[in-house]
């Protein structure tokens, strides 16, 4: 204990006077009386060259004893390098931080400078930069992966085993833990170029994740086995609704969302045309429509016309076929998802029409992969549309032809 020179007694019956005025107690701590009475403790100290001051409170509120304690403290703190000050100020911002973030998780929001906190800042940086749907997508993974677990951790404290701990329950779906794994950098990038953080402890983890097995969408792609298929289809014996979507789904070759999801606004039966916005690729695209098309929109007008989509539910709630109809269709025929699935018609297209000779890029224009810059795919769309129109009307006759039994012989260099 430092050496003092006052009793208690001293401090107790000291009185106010014109002037403030203090009381020394020894080795920098002091009494401040205030002129109006008032009573505190100051602890007055050099550090790295230079005067401080530090309060201790109010007498008697902090009694001789505490404040003697906290200067000794003060003292300790000095003797190994450490301002006291630059501490008292540490812990009163961290008490402020403290109540600050009692607020936000009353109201719902996350802790200040927690995994979760940083990770909706960079979510809001990057929506401008993504599809709504995309942006979307990426929130829910991090609602129901990381931020139970790590979200209220500091940016500054998550490790790499906080990591891997998090992704291994994903192993068993291995596209989620890689997309996972690679948003978690990404927000400890933007951590790191914004200072909250010097180092990304998800980089460590990457080669700890299994690497994913590209799988293949199954298809068809054998002219015989084609024609059996179609065959099958027009003997397809489910609900007229999806009787048509089953036939149209080869002759179309779009992606199997687009065709469950068509609405008649988008159909042109007089131009032979169905013109709609793809929100994958973020384009109007046009889809020749053959006759054979046609004749199956024509068909089954009278019966869905009157609603918006052309292959509604059958719960008659006003939302589109669901998205396992084709393929449990498929499945009732006999062909299950190793052998043939609904985007595998699109596999079957592409791989015969390059077969017969049909320009790629007309094909690929056809199939809705777009390049990404906009001036260019609109360029593209106008100038193979003719070009796709011969193209889809030669392909509805192939397929005819595959399913009456006819021995084709594919036509090479037709452009």
């Amino acid at each position: 204990m430092a050496k003092t020179l006052n009793k208690d007694a001293v401090y107790r019956a000291a009185k106010p006077k014109e002037k403030d005025y203090t009381i020394n107690d020894g080795e920098g701590l002091v009494m401040l009386i205030k002129s109006s009475g008032v009573k505190r403790w100051r602890f007055d100290y050099r550090f790295e060259g230079k005067q401080n001051r530090l309060g201790f409170g109010t007498y008697p509120d902090t009694t001789l004893e505490n404040a003697r304690r906290k200067a000794e403290e003060a003292r300790s703190q000095i003797a190994n390098g450490i301002d006291p000050s630059e501490t008292k100020k540490q812990a009163k911002q961290a008490t402020q931080v403290d109540v600050e973030n009692a607020k936000r998780k009353a109201t719902g929001l996350p802790i200040l400078n927690s995994f979760e906190d940083i990770a909706r800042q960079w979510l809001d940086s990057i929506k401008h930069t993504v599809r709504d749907i995309t942006h979307e997508k990426k929130i829910r993974r991090f609602d129901a992966h990381v931020f139970p677990v790590i979200g209220d951790m500091p940016v500054k404290e998550i490790k790499s085993p906080d990591i891997l701990s998090l992704v291994k329950p994903l192993f068993t779906r291995l596209e989620t833990a890689h997309r996972v794994l690679s948003e978690i950098s990404a927000v400890f990038s933007y951590a790191i170029a914004h200072g909250f953080t010097d180092y990304d402890p998800a980089q460590a983890v990457a080669a700890q994740i299994p690497a994913q097995k590209v799988k293949h969408r199954a298809a068809l792609t054998e002219p015989k086995e084609v024609a059996q298929l179609l065959r099958d289809i027009y003997c397809y014996q489910g609900t007229y609704v999806v009787q048509c979507a089953l036939r149209l789904s080869p002759l179309l070759f779009q992606r199997p969302g687009e065709i469950r999801q068509m609405e008649w606004k988008d159909i042109d039966l007089t131009a032979k045309e169905w013109r709609y916005f793809v929100t994958k690729t973020e384009v109007l695209h046009i889809v020749p429509l053959s006759t054979q098309a046609v004749a199956i929109l024509v068909e089954i007008k009278p019966l869905t016309g009157s609603v918006r989509y052309v292959f509604p539910s059958s719960r008659g709630d006003g939302r589109p076929m669901s998205d396992g109809t084709i393929i449990t269709a498929l499945k009732t025929l006999g062909y299950n998802s190793d052998v043939m699935t609904a985007h595998g018609f699109r596999t079957t297209a592409s791989t015969l029409l390059n077969e017969q000779g049909w320009s790629p890029d007309a094909i690929e224009r056809q199939l809705c992969h777009m390049p990404r810059d906009q001036v260019r795919a609109a360029y593209n769309r106008a100038q193979y549309l003719e070009e796709r129109r011969k193209m889809m009307q030669s392909w509805a006759d192939y397929l005819d032809s595959l399913k009456n039994g006819a021995q084709v012989i594919p036509i090479r260099n037709r452009v």
